[in-house]
């Protein structure tokens, strides 16, 4: 099983560049101008919108019996896991490694966009917590101190520089040693932090499940201000995520760091790296931050750069419009690491029925196959991965133009878009370029 995102080079993507890079800039301006002609009212408020589900359904997500039967699944498959990473191999074909790379960190993607918040309902760190609260008597929600206000999502963005600094920059990172340690370290953070704050604390440094439930958000499932559990639109889902501190910075990391991702395998890079005296793990991890604070940087700008309605703080406007990356980072990640997920992720189910790698078959899917039908098809893979990006960065100039209408003086709802539509643009003409010449 070899860790690498992709299917390769540009010579496995037959696109033209300038014909992507053109056909991407020209999907983002033309959908800003019909926005604009016929787009002059908000339409999308998660608040109020959308049609509830059976009440028998709400009950069973609501602590109800599917409830507890995902914490249950999430308890038992995560205590499969730990025992192949304590007890297994230290090689390849430890499933391990591709539980955490793979399934972990992308397969929640797609997930949550099926499912809604998915790694909340599994998340064993919650379940844990929960049957410590149990134990002595308190309730999961309480702790010893109130969350300060100012946390929002800044642990948790931490947690997510950690993870893929773990993952793109530690050159000891397919090592079981530094998965158990890594985790050890996850586990206790979050623990002691919701003996100390609550769940609360969970929601706000958990990384995966900040991540999916950002994702989450794109899913047809979410809930009104009054807490009802609705089926709708995926883009009035997406009006739903709550402006907090550190939400940029979350976001940007993720971002961020999956065009560091394709970035440090090109030509240009490696010749870099390889010409200049500094150490190469304290190059990356400074390349790695630049990306993740370029791209919340000049997200912040363009939108401190929109005038706000009156009552309505400047500095605001970042978290405010911050939903509106959420779709750019699924189009992206989908495009980086579709092929990926799919050949590797069958990889990782395969070796899952043999935690110890000692010939077991325990799951029954040891004899199982992998089918490598996206890597055969490149011309279809290439096409897929350019729709995802530009789709979504289409997606978020609707969810930003939206947002616009409700937050901007209406002299300034079109100009005042100008500045975010103009760093968009250089998201996808970056990603594309990155896509295809990486």
């Amino acid at each position: 099983m070899v860790f690498q995102h992709g299917i390769g080079g540009s010579q496995d993507l037959p696109i033209s560049l300038p014909f992507a890079l053109a056909g991407g800039g020209a999907a983002l301006a033309v959908s800003f101008i019909v926005l604009a002609l016929a787009w002059r009212d908000p339409r999308f408020d998660a608040a109020t919108q959308g049609r509830p589900l059976p009440a028998s359904l709400a009950a069973a997500v609501d602590g109800g019996w599917l409830s507890r039967l995902l914490r249950v699944l999430g308890l038992l498959f995560a205590g499969y896991v730990t025992w192949a990473a304590l007890a297994g191999p230290d090689n390849g074909a430890n499933p391990t490694f591709g539980v955490v790379y793979v399934l972990l960190w992308v397969g929640l993607v797609p997930a949550s966009l099926l499912f809604g918040p998915f790694y909340r309902a599994v998340n064993p760190v919650r379940t844990l917590h929960l049957l410590l609260s149990r134990v002595t008597g308190g309730q999961p929600s309480q702790g010893v101190l109130p969350m300060p206000s100012w946390v929002g999502l800044w642990p948790a963005a931490l947690g997510l520089l950690a993870f893929v600094w773990l993952e793109l920059v530690f050159p000891e990172s397919n090592f079981l040693w530094v998965i158990r340690l890594w985790f050890a370290a996850y586990v206790a953070v979050l623990v002691i932090g919701a003996a100390v704050f609550g769940d609360a604390w969970i929601a706000a440094a958990d990384p995966f499940e900040a991540y999916s439930t950002l994702v989450g958000h794109l899913s047809p499932f979410g809930r009104t201000a009054d807490d009802t559990l609705v089926v709708r639109s995926p883009l009035v889902n997406l009006d739903g995520v709550p402006p907090q501190p550190g939400l940029v910075a979350a976001l940007g990391v993720l971002l961020g760091s999956t065009m560091f991702d394709s970035f440090q395998d090109s030509i240009a890079w490696v010749r870099f790296s390889q010409g200049v005296a500094m150490d190469e793990v304290l190059l990356n991890s400074l390349a790695l931050v630049a990306f993740c604070a370029a791209v919340g940087c000049l997200f912040s700008a363009a939108t401190l750069l929109t005038p706000p309605a009156e009552g309505l703080s400047r500095r605001s406007m970042p978290m405010r419009f911050g939903h509106s990356l959420v779709p750019i980072i699924v189009g992206y990640v989908f495009a980086h690491y579709l092929s990926f997920f799919v050949e590797v992720g069958q990889q990782t189910l395969i070796y899952l029925s043999d935690p110890l790698v000692r010939g077991d078959n325990l799951l029954g899917t040891a004899d199982l196959q992998v089918d490598y039908w996206l890597s055969l098809h490149p011309t279809f893979l290439a096409y897929t991965k350019v729709i995802a990006i530009v789709g979504g960065h289409v997606l978020g100039v609707v969810a930003a133009h939206d947002r616009a209408l409700k937050l901007l003086p209406r002299r300034d709802q079109l100009t005042g878009q100008l500045p975010l539509l103009t760093v968009m643009v250089a998201f996808t003409i970056g990603g594309l370029y990155l896509l295809l010449t990486v």
